[in-house]
């Protein structure tokens, strides 16, 4: 399965100075590259591939890394989960660009 999901520090020490979360979400990013787990980090999600249990685990654990910062979380998560498939966090967006560029 891959999830993506974003975290949204509300308050504490997890907000910057300039209202930015950046701190908060390498908090975050942190737990995710520990796990090990193919992810990846994009200016509104973090992507993360695996089990079920084991994702969950790690959205658990980086939810509570930031939580340890601020006295409210925000969590939004989209997961698409297939059995069977691995290598997606990849291979969907190399579907993608092979219709982009056919010629390739």
């Amino acid at each position: 399965m891959i999830v993506a999901f974003s975290l949204s520090p509300s308050g504490g020490d997890a907000v910057d100075a300039d209202g930015g979360m950046s701190e908060a979400v390498a908090v975050a990013v942190e737990v995710v590259r520990a796990s090990g787990l193919p992810n990846q980090t994009t200016a509104m999600f973090t992507y993360l591939e695996g089990e079920w249990d084991e994702v969950m685990a790690v959205v658990k654990a980086a939810t509570e890394a930031v939580a340890a910062r601020a006295p409210r979380v925000g969590l939004v998560l989209k997961a698409d989960i297939r059995p069977g498939h691995t290598g997606e966090l990849t291979g969907k967006v190399e579907r993608v660009e092979r219709h982009l560029d056919p010629d390739s």
